[in-house]
């Protein structure tokens, strides 16, 4: 089982905080399991951005870190401030 978080504007735009998938070896990477999520379309599109951030198991990483079953993956847009 894989979960994953929304956070910020992708929250808002989804309409959910988070889910769960079941584990699949398809998501190896980040990155694949971000595939997995635009391929649904529409909203989800948005997963596509190029200044996307997130995190496995509460640490930021790139989307080519290597993703096991049970972890957590967390999407968020990238935070600006002045």
């Amino acid at each position: 089982m894989i979960r994953v978080q929304y956070f910020a504007r992708y929250r808002e735009a989804l309409g959910l905080d988070g889910e769960q998938l079941n584990w699949e070896p398809t998501f190896s990477r980040v990155d694949a399991l971000r595939h997995f999520l635009l391929a649904r379309g529409g909203v989800w599109e948005l997963m596509a951005e190029p200044n996307l951030m997130c995190a496995r198991n509460q640490e930021l990483c790139s989307l080519d870190e290597p993703l096991e079953d049970g972890d957590e993956v967390a999407f968020f847009p990238t935070v600006t401030g002045g």
